[in-house]
């Protein structure tokens, strides 16, 4: 099997939306190059396998035709970026990869077809680039995707003649005659497939052809024919493969044995692949190395406790097998300190008035792993949880975010504590995890509490030489105690207004139903694209955008494209929204409501994305879509959990370009900010060089898509998606916003010089994210890295500014001796519950401590609103 890498990376950027993981790596190439490998590997097993890429702009076919390929646009950064996780991704299935200076992957392919069939093998090739059928024989079969990525035609020589009437080496002289114009070939001026195949079909070859131009019927052909013989021969020459590439690597070094299932799960949780991760054959085993570490340690179990276990400092771990542990249960303690290590069984502890004292002393420090887990489950017992003073996963996730997990031994591992099992390795996964049991659990809890003393020094050390010390003890471990607290709390939900909801949902699906099998002019299952395809393109005859291998395509993107033909559109994108809406919101909701008080407790992830910004998960309440009304609508489910109180909502307002204004010091940017201007009007007039009154609603709405794209360092390629414009245009568009806009012009030259002389870059409270790439010779790694530099220091110090607020509101609602409760932080919003009679001391104390939670040179600004339900705050 030989596949062409360049072409097929390039097929799945472009059919598949852009996705990107946690990181902002973009990912849509390497996932659907991914699954095309998957899907090729498991039908045709092949023995032998490589592929190929072209190896740089200038090739041998430079030298005939310089203007070969002339046309072509520069490849967007979002997918030149994804190249080095293509060939990752082939390093770590065990597929052999290669390119030749001078030559393209067609010719390494050509070459290496040729000589596998004359050894006796069959060959299969897989490209997007129908030029490559000309390889074709009886014994080389060529896989060309079509708009699927997945979707394979195979062309042999039978098939060639089906489709064309043609042989494979026909092929060469078709292109020959008609050129091809996403290479620059030129061909003959007017002469397209249909006439190529028609010439050829009566002459049999470019040669034969131009030596009986006299035959050729139609003077107007004959003249063309006559006046582009050269260009013709040329086009040929350029279309044909070259089967004689000096490739230096032998038939027999393609050999595929099959992948490391390890290798490729490390590489799929890195970039994401969830759903592909389930596919990969057998578990994970523990290494050698690995179980070599797991030495036994001393330690005693302690059923009965009293005074003399505890000392003053110690590390305590609670252990709680669930990811979610307000559901969970604790599986048992493990504590550790200069008296030694000491495993508690949960009954043992949670039943002990000294274990209970101990916990609730402010006085008597803990060092502990992953604190809001352990308050939270504790609390649930009736036991309040303080005196933390270290807490292993939030210094270690500060000390580097891009190596953020929440696995103990992988966060003690990389800190230089080996003695650890993994929590798969000791109580199973999936279906089988377990607790264990005896004495295996109490060392497991033992060797975690140990790793926490272990690492205590080195790492507050490490903390201090990063300058990161004030930014751990002043935000992160206060916040954390104060998520903890937001969580317990949870959200009251209103289930009658959720299941009137879920009615309204249905009444509603119902009547669009309806109005679609009114446009069909018949019943069908509307959730069915095989159904729905026969209905859009063969009984209602609208224009076929994609196929796929099981008919026609109908995904969203189809749909938008087809939205103006017809009026049945509109309903069915309706419909699948709704219907979203439905089953993953309404629905989804209902099933994780805490019933009695009727409340959801989300976890807010702290030690996730590498901005520092919070993410939530069961239910993930930062992402209830309200771009669609019915959306925005879930939530009036959000409700105060006393009568007479109402849910206060404050968000800040542009705060990252603000941050981006007194970061980059820019002096408009500033100036338009201190004049309280609306930014976006600002920047259209300042870009496209007119008066505010003369700034019109679309240039507005270019305006705000370029200064938020700025934010995240944006290419042409990116904003000319966002805008429906050219790449041409979006690239004058982002030139014309730095030249009016020269401090973040220079903003970004100088932070992409301090993270290489640095290694990272930092936000306003010193929080860092390292950045290797940044010196990569690769251009595309490059590139990447380059944008994460820009990025990082404003979106994390908007992160830092908002985790802030939310302590000093804490502490100010205590000392003002308030009821009021923080509920959510929604990125830059924060939501309360309270009582009707303090709003006006809302309104007076909410905007000035969000607005003075850190000083910049321009002024943070905070909108409020209140009303009985989250939806009427907003």
């Amino acid at each position: 099997m030989l596949i062409d890498g360049n072409s097929v990376a390039y097929r799945a950027f472009f059919a598949l939306p852009l996705l990107h993981n946690e990181k902002g790596i973009y990912t849509n190439a390497v996932y659907g190059f991914t699954t095309m490998l998957m899907k090729v590997l498991e039908e045709e097993k092949p023995t032998h396998i490589l592929v190929a890429f072209d190896a740089g702009k200038t090739t041998f076919r430079h030298k005939t035709y310089k203007e070969y390929k002339g046309g072509r646009q520069k490849t967007p950064p979002e997918l030149s970026e994804q190249f080095p996780y293509v060939r990752e991704l082939l390093d770590a299935y065990g597929i052999k990869r290669y390119e030749l200076e001078n030559y393209e992957a067609d010719d390494i392919i050509g070459t290496l077809a040729v000589e596998a069939e004359k050894d006796g093998y069959e060959v299969k090739v897989i490209s997007g680039d129908k030029d490559l059928t000309q390889l074709s024989s009886d014994h080389i079969t060529v896989g060309i995707t079509r708009k699927g990525i997945t979707d394979i035609e195979n062309y042999t020589p039978e098939h060639i003649m089906e489709k064309y009437g043609l042989t494979p080496e026909q092929i060469i002289d078709m292109k020959g005659l008609m050129g091809d114009q996403s290479d620059n070939i030129p061909g003959v001026p007017g002469v397209g497939e249909k006439t190529a195949i028609k010439l050829l079909k009566e002459f049999g070859t470019l040669e034969k052809l131009l030596e009986s131009i006299d035959k050729v019927s139609g003077p107007k052909l004959k003249e063309r024919l006559q006046e582009n013989k050269e260009q013709a021969v040329m086009s040929k020459e350029l279309a044909t493969i070259s089967k004689e590439t000096p490739v230096e690597i032998p038939i027999e070094e393609l050999l595929y044995e099959g992948y490391n299932p390890s290798n490729l799960r490390t590489l799929f949780q890195e970039l994401e692949f969830n759903s592909l991760l389930g596919k990969l054959e057998g578990g994970e085993e523990e290494s050698e190395e690995a179980s070599d570490e797991n030495e036994a340690i001393e330690f005693q179990t302690v059923e009965s406790i009293d005074e003399g276990i505890f000392t003053e400092q110690m590390a305590l771990y609670v252990e709680i097998l669930e990811d979610n542990y307000h559901t969970g249960t604790i599986a048992g303690f493990g504590l550790s300190s200069e008296k030694g290590n000491v495993f508690l069984p949960t009954e043992a502890a949670l039943q002990s008035e000294t274990f209970k004292n101990w916990a609730e002393d402010e006085t008597m420090k803990k060092h502990v792993y992953d604190g809001k887990r352990s308050i939270v489950s504790l609390r649930k017992h009736g036991v309040a949880l303080k005196g933390i003073d270290f807490d292993l996963l939030l210094v270690s996730y500060l000390l580097n975010p891009s190596e953020s997990t929440t696995d103990f031994a992988g966060v003690a591992k990389r800190h230089g504590y080996t003695n650890v099992q993994t929590d798969e390795a000791v109580y199973g996964k999936g279906a089988k995890k377990k607790v264990a049991e005896g004495d295996i659990l109490a060392e497991h809890l033992a060797k975690k509490a140990l790793g926490i003393v272990s690492l205590y020094q080195p790492l507050l050390d490490e903390l201090e030489k990063n300058e990161l010390i004030d930014l751990f003890y002043d935000l992160e471990l206060p916040l954390s105690f104060i998520l903890a607290d937001m969580e317990y709390t949870g959200i009251k939900v209103d289930i009658d207004r959720l299941k009137e909801m879920k009615a309204e949902m249905a009444d509603r699906l119902k009547q669009i139903e309806e109005k679609i099998y009114g446009f069909a002019g018949e019943k069908f299952n509307i959730n069915s694209p095989k159904q729905l395809g026969v209905i859009l393109f063969e009984k209602l005859g609208l224009p076929v955008i994609k196929k796929t291998k099981t008919g026609y395509s109908t995904a969203a993107d189809v749909l938008e494209k087809l939205a103006p033909s017809h009026e049945i559109i509109e309903e069915i994108l309706n419909y699948r929204q709704l219907g979203k809406l439905q089953s993953t919101y309404i629905e989804g909701l209902l099933k994780v409501v805490h019933k009695g008080p009727d409340k959801v407790h989300t976890r807010f992830n702290q030690a996730l994305t590498q901005t520092g910004r919070l993410s939530s998960t069961d239910p993930n309440l930062q992402n209830i879509p309200i771009r669609l009304e019915e959306g925005r609508k879930i939530r009036q489910a959000f409700i105060p959990s006393h009568e007479d109180w109402v849910i206060f909502a404050a968000d800040y307002s542009q705060i990252e370009l603000r941050v981006l204004a007194h970061i980059a010091e820019d002096d408009k940017l500033m100036d338009a900010f201190r004049n309280d201007m609306d930014i976006h009007t600002k920047t259209a007039m300042d870009v496209f060089h007119v008066s505010r009154e003369e700034v019109t609603s679309n240039m507005r709405r270019q305006a705000k898509a370029v200064n938020f794209g700025i934010i995240y360092g944006i290419s042409d390629y990116g904003l000319s998606q966002n805008l429906g414009i050219t790449r041409k245009e979006a690239g004058t568009f982002i030139e014309r916003y730095l030249e009016s806009f020269p401090g973040v012009r220079n903003y970004m030259k100088d932070i992409v010089m301090e993270a290489k002389q640095n290694g990272y870059v930092s936000t306003l409270l010193h929080r860092r994210r390292y950045i290797p790439e940044i010196t990569s010779r690769n251009f595309n790694i490059r590139s990447f890295a380059e944008r994460t530099a820009m990025n990082t220091p404003i979106q994390g110090s908007a992160a830092d500014i908002i985790k802030k607020a939310m302590i000093d509101m804490y502490e100010k609602l205590e000392e003002e001796g308030l009821k009021t409760r923080l509920l959510l932080q929604v990125h830059d919003e924060l939501i309360f519950e309270a009582p009707k009679d303090e709003i006006e001391k809302l309104e007076e104390i909410v905007p000035n401590v969000m607005e003075h939670a850190m000083e910049l040179s321009v002024p943070l600004k905070v909108d409020y609103s209140y009303g009985p339900t989250w939806y009427d705050a907003k």
